[in-house]
This record gives structure tokens, C-alpha cells and sequence, in this order.
């Protein structure tokens, strides 16, 4: 692998394990995969990682359709859609023009603001038991994430804890949670190919690398598939938004 992109043997270790942590995120704890996200840019340049990093998160996705596709809850997906549409948008025109270090900047603070913003509501009042319902603050709430949730996927793959924000603070427990981030982003980071291909971020040589991580994937999503029946829904979202956190620190730190 030392001559795709210049990797070492370890590097490419480091890789499987975060292509591992990816699986894991996708079937147990949505935003785990900002680690990934950390590693892949500190041994790749910062946007070839983006587009390396791409095809191993619609795998993952996959696997995690397959768990949960019946736990989705589409009225919210519909919501989100539009506004995360604009948010692409705007991140392909800010990666034709920001460098890394803005880049790494300006999605840590995005993160740590919001797991702030979801600590804060969950103290202001307990999550409701039920689905979210269409109310005119649950459509503002939606667009303003979906927009951050758009942007941030697309200048380097961080929407999952975005998104991990928006959902918790909706207030769904943990299989419609799971189910609806599955589909969520199944739908996004493929629609989001294009995109990468036409900024050069995802080339013959990226996919060549794919190729040899995304079989890392799999065992990661089995064993995010046995660990989530034991985890609780309180631990769940501690976990999710621990995960948030830690993502921002080290976008902001590397």
C-alpha cells in the first residue's frame, strides 16, 4: 500500500482501524466516526481524506440500512432534505476557496457549539416520548440543521454529529435514531459523489485505497450491531454526544 498515497504499512493499520470505527459508528454510536474522520486526515493531505473517506462512509451506511431501514422516520427526512441541499451547495463553493486550516477550524467550533446548544435544551427539558411532530419550530429547527448538517458533510464528512444533534434534541430514542441517520445519510454522502468527483477529491487512486479499507467496515458494523441492545438509551446519547465533542477538539487541535 506504500505507493498509494505514500502510506506506510502502519499507516495503512491506522486506516483499517478507523474504516473499523466507521462500521461502528454507523450501527451503534452515530458521530464515533469523527475519530475516523481525525485519522484519515492526519495521514492523508486534509481533502484527499475527504474523498478517500467518502466511499467508506456509504458503505457503511449500507450496513446500516440493511440493520435498521424500519426504524426511519421519513416525515423528518423530508424536512431535512431541502435545507441540506443548500448546505452542500455551500460547502462545495467553501472548499473551492477555503484551505484546511479553515476548513478543520470553522466544523470544530460548528461541533462543539452544537453538542452545547443539545446540552443545554435536554437541561431546559426532558426529550419528548413521542416522534417529532410538523410544527412551524420544528421546521425552523430542521432547516438550520440541515443546513449546518449539508455544509459540514461536505467540506469534510462531519454532518453525522450535526445530524446526532438535530436528532437527539428531536427527541428520538435510539432504534428510530439509528434508523433515520441509516437513511439519512445512505441518501446524502451518495448524493454527495458527484460533488466529490468534480472538485478531484475521489480519482482512480482513492478508490483504489477503498477498496482495499471498506472490508474493515464490515466487522466494525457487527459489532456495533451486538453492543447496541446493551447500551441504554441515557449511556446512548452520553456516547453520541461525547463522540461530538471529542470530533471538534481534534479538528481544532490537529
Amino acid at each position: 500500500m506504500h505507493d498509494i498515497f505514500g502510506i506506510s504499512p502502519w499507516e495503512f493499520s491506522a486506516l483499517a482501524a478507523a474504516a473499523m470505527v466507521v462500521g461502528f459508528s454507523k450501527t451503534a454510536v452515530s458521530g464515533a466516526n469523527t475519530v475516523s474522520l481525525a485519522v484519515f486526515a492526519a495521514i492523508l493531505p486534509a481533502r484527499a481524506s475527504t474523498g478517500v473517506l467518502l466511499p467508506i462512509l456509504i458503505c457503511g451506511d449500507i450496513l446500516a440500512v440493511l440493520t435498521y431501514r424500519r426504524h426511519a422516520h421519513w416525515p423528518t427526512l423530508w424536512r431535512l432534505f431541502p435545507a441540506v441541499g443548500a448546505g452542500v451547495v455551500l460547502g462545495t463553493v467553501f472548499l473551492g476557496f477555503a484551505g484546511d486550516g479553515a476548513v478543520r477550524m470553522s466544523i470544530g467550533v460548528i461541533l462543539l457549539v452544537m453538542a452545547g446548544v443539545t446540552l443545554w435544551r435536554r437541561k431546559q427539558a426532558a426529550a419528548a416520548d413521542a416522534e417529532p411532530t410538523p410544527t412551524r419550530a420544528a421546521r425552523v429547527k430542521a432547516g438550520s440543521y440541515g443546513v449546518l448538517g449539508g455544509f459540514t458533510t461536505m467540506v469534510a464528512n462531519a454532518g453525522g454529529p450535526v445530524m446526532s444533534m438535530y436528532l437527539l434534541s428531536a427527541g428520538f430514542k435510539k432504534l428510530g435514531f439509528l434508523g433515520t441517520s441509516a437513511w439519512f445519510f445512505l441518501i446524502v454522502n451518495s448524493a454527495k459523489v458527484p460533488f466529490s468527483v468534480g472538485l478531484g477529491l475521489i480519482d482512480g487512486r482513492s478508490l483504489l485505497l477503498d477498496a482495499a479499507l471498506a472490508v474493515f467496515v464490515v466487522p466494525g458494523a457487527i459489532i456495533g450491531r451486538a453492543c447496541v441492545n446493551r447500551i441504554n438509551q441515557r449511556l446512548f446519547e452520553q456516547l453520541v454526544i461525547a463522540a461530538t465533542v471529542l470530533g471538534g477538539l481534534q479538528l481544532l487541535l490537529n
